[in-house]
């Protein structure tokens, strides 16, 4: 790891890859001592937040070993209902080179676990456990994508939260509020979330 300073109250800790950072974002929310007031998480940085002494802090984290599984303990598994009706579903079969009720069964069989936010709010990026759906970025991105649709890019899927331009290939849609200011965090995925998805 990697840590750089940012600003008078933040460090940024980097690291080689996604699932490392996973590893050590868990570790990190596990055992956060006091004057720590935030940890944002993204593909290969964690952002620490804090109130106090620096060199406390970067003790601390310096002396933290990654988590084992990258599953938050404090949650259960969301699980979302997916119609998988989705405008790019035949191309993702072509480059995945399975049927399409083989990439909805991908989709549904494996377990996910977000990554981390970022996007918009409510976006989260889903990393699973099953390689065969990564595929690219679409080539010409939509310039409105409808709220509640599901996708694929590179090695994460996710949901719109709300309507936006987007390049994800679009495997279905759901329901689901992922952004809820009434609700308590307003995020219903936040890094760290187990995600199973159902087909409705």
């Amino acid at each position: 790891m990697h840590i750089l300073p940012a600003g008078e109250n933040a460090v940024l800790v980097e690291f080689a890859g996604l699932d490392e950072t996973m590893a050590y974002y868990r570790a990190l929310s596990l055992n956060t001592p006091a004057g720590v007031f935030d940890l944002i998480p993204a593909a290969r940085t964690v952002l620490v937040m804090f109130d106090g002494s620096r060199q406390r802090v970067l003790d601390w984290i310096s002396a933290t070993e990654p988590a084992v599984t990258t599953t938050d303990h404090r949650s259960d598994t969301v699980t979302i209902s997916v119609v998988y009706d989705g405008e790019d579903l035949d191309e993702v079969a072509r480059l995945t080179g399975l049927s399409t009720t083989e990439v909805v069964a991908a989709h549904t069989d494996q377990a996910w676990t977000v990554a981390f936010g970022g996007f918009a709010p409510g976006f989260g990026y889903l990393v699973g456990t099953d390689d065969r759906l990564h595929v690219p970025r679409r080539t010409s991105p939509r310039t409105s994508v409808p709220a509640g649709s599901v996708g694929l890019a590179g090695e994460f899927s996710g949901i719109y939260p709300r309507s936006s331009p987007g390049g994800w290939q679009l495997i279905g849609r759901t329901d689901a509020q992922l952004w809820d200011l009434d609700r308590d965090p307003p995020a219903l995925l936040r890094p760290g979330t187990a995600v199973r998805f159902e087909r409705a």
